[in-house]
């Protein structure tokens, strides 16, 4: 992995691959290349560098009005000028780039040298390149047809896309668990594993399915499964709308992404409840969960599968659900939950979360889940996405494209998501019609909450400037705050690079209090609720250590308890912990600032993650 573009059509390939691979640079990738086809061979410059850096090498850029680009984040091999995609193979006929990863790679590569072949790097995806140069050489009628056949020999997961230098008026393009999209233009195609790429230049897109595989001219594709016989293949569906503007993916005078989208989160929340809030009855309204309310009692329990933040919004979600519909209810991460054979109950609930909707260890949950009849339901914020399509029903978060590795306003949409849900389920069982109110009344006012919250970014970046030299922190939490204080550390590994961990409260005294002293500041959730006194009591034991405490609470803490105090505005404390987790995003943010971080592209990350 991890972006793909290709362009096929009247115009110069290279500044449109270009461009593309720029606007792919977010997903996190630690080497690029391109190749357009010349004179019969693939003519391909590629490096272990940025974008930017790859676009001054090509001065001036190769003729070309085919060529397929690609970002890479190492999978097989370290990040180098070989193992770098475009991967050729021997004859330098033919050119792929691939998201995913084969599993049998290695007894590819194996067999290849067995044959003779000679290969050149580390990846799993130069094994491809041969085997379809072998396919072609052993009689394939097209590239298509030899794709197909080298596809059959693999195990794994792909998005793959292929140029014959020797034929330049087509593109091949296969889908299996990692994504692809044809943009269509006037007499020319774009491809790309991501909308980014393609929102400049497409009016129309067409998402390819998962065993799909198409064949993509400058006027025209046509697709079919891996599985078609060329005189079975079936007609592609109709091409939809380009689902975003190209302003979505523009700074806007922000310094970084995530200082955008940090500062967009009023008025993602504000689409979040768009027509989502039901007065009349006090609950919520979910179009696309086509449940009735007798189908919704049925459920005895509710399970949340996720990754990373995906994963701790679902825990909230799990303490959301259990409090207001009093249905138990718990999160596990997805990559977990596939291996485990888990045990389908038919009377629960399945909650699949994931920002870009393609995550492949929840997809693949959810893939078991349909497998074992269970009902799942997806919480995505990408139209037309795989988790999208594969379950059918579902939350759509609104939150628009979150261009960030760290996820901030999809997260926060995710959370506002689940309290709806809850609402929901608790209104068709016990939760009364005052309480409902209350609730949706609490709903209402939280983007003018937030937008409170992120007025308060000075504040909140001087007390980042005074722990900015910490080496580790804790993040402590408690039943509400315990989500926030998992999101809130693992917001501040990804982009400072500091060592965090979050704990439990009341587990602090159990081992790691061994570790607080005046190096070791804590950041402490103290949600403003019943368990207040409790959350104080947490507070002594780590001040009489001489450990620095940071509390985000909305509380009225003793004087002097805590070092810094970052304010929280209250909705309802069933929906405080939603508000209480921005500003450790904005604690994140600022610390990794001052530390000179590349806060939208943190190391070793990506943002839709693809494989395994």
């Amino acid at each position: 992995m991890c972006g793909i573009v290709g362009y096929i059509g009247s115009r110069e390939a290279c500044p449109v691959l270009l461009e593309g691979l720029h606007r792919l640079e977010y997903r996190g990738y630690d080497s690029a290349g391109l190749a357009v086809p010349h004179r019969g061979r693939a003519k391909v410059h590629k490096a272990a560098v940025r974008v930017a850096e790859l676009r001054a090498r090509l001065d001036p850029a190769p003729a070309g009005r085919t060529g397929i680009a690609h970002t890479r984040w190492a999978t097989h091999g370290e990040p180098t000028e070989a193992n770098a995609h475009p991967q050729l193979d021997a004859s330098g006929r033919i050119a792929v780039v691939h998201n995913g990863i084969l599993e049998n790679a290695e007894a590819l590569r194996e067999q290849l040298r067995a044959r003779g072949v000679r290969l050149v790097s580390d990846t799993d995806t130069e094994a491809l390149a041969h085997l379809i140069a072998e396919a072609l050489d052993g009689g394939a009628d097209s590239l298509r047809e030899a794709v197909r056949a080298a596809l059959g020999q693999v195990d794994g997961t792909y998005g793959l896309l292929v140029l014959d230098a020797r034929k330049p008026d087509e593109l091949v393009v296969a889908r299996n668990g990692s994504p692809l999209v044809l943009g269509i233009g006037e007499g020319e195609m774009f491809i790309a594993s991501d909308l980014a790429a393609l929102v400049r230049y497409a009016q129309q897109v067409v998402y390819l399915e998962d065993g799909e595989l198409a064949t993509v001219r400058a006027g025209s594709f046509e697709t079919g499964t891996l599985r078609d016989q060329p005189s079975a293949e079936r007609v592609a569906a109709a091409p939809t709308a380009m689902p975003v503007e190209a302003s979505a993916y523009e700074l806007d005078g922000h310094p970084d992404f995530m200082h955008k989208e940090i500062r967009e989160q009023p008025e993602a929340v504000r689409r979040a409840l768009r027509g989502r809030l039901d007065e009349r009855f006090n609950t919520a309204h979910l179009g696309g969960l086509r449940m009735e309310p007798r189908r919704l009692r049925e459920f005895s329990r509710v399970k949340f599968l996720g990754c990373g933040s995906a994963y701790y919004a679902g825990q909230l979600g799990a303490n959301l659900v259990e409090e207001l519909a009093r249905i138990p209810a718990d999160a596990e991460p997805a990559s977990e939950f596939r291996y485990r054979n888990p045990v389908v109950d038919p009377h629960a609930l399945y909650v699949a979360i994931s920002q870009s909707g393609e995550t492949a260890d929840t997809l693949a949950a959810v893939q078991e889940l349909r497998r074992k009849g269970g009902e799942v339901i997806g919480v995505v914020n990408a139209v037309g996405s795989a988790i999208a399509r594969e379950c059918e029903q579902g939350i759509f978060l609104h939150a628009g494209p979150e261009v960030s590795v760290a996820s901030t306003k999809a997260v926060t949409s995710m959370n506002v998501s689940f309290a709806l849900l809850a609402t929901l389920l608790g209104r068709v069982r016990d939760l009364s019609t005052a309480d409902g109110k209350r609730l949706v009344s609490g709903l209402r006012a939280l983007p003018d909450r937030i937008a409170e919250l992120v007025a308060m970014d000075e504040r909140i970046a001087a007390v980042a400037n005074r722990f900015a030299e910490a080496s580790h922190m804790f993040f402590i939490g408690r039943v509400r705050g315990w989500p926030v204080a998992r999101e809130g550390a693992q917001k501040l590994k990804e982009i400072s690079y500091i060592h965090a961990e979050a704990y439990q409260a009341a587990e602090l005294k159990h081992g790691p209090l061994a570790l607080i002293d005046r190096g070791m500041p804590s950041v402490v959730v103290v949600p403003d609720d019943e368990l207040l006194a409790k959350n104080i009591g947490t507070m002594e034991q780590i001040k009489a250590r001489g450990g620095p405490i940071i509390a985000i609470t909305g509380a009225r803490l003793p004087d002097g308890l805590a070092d810094a105090v970052l304010p929280v505005p209250s909705v309802e404390p069933e929906l405080d912990p939603i508000l209480l987790g921005i500003p450790l995003q904005q604690f994140a943010y600022h610390l990794a600032k001052v530390l000179g971080r590349d806060i939208d592209k943190p190391r070793n990350l990506a943002k839709s993650v693809t494989v395994e």
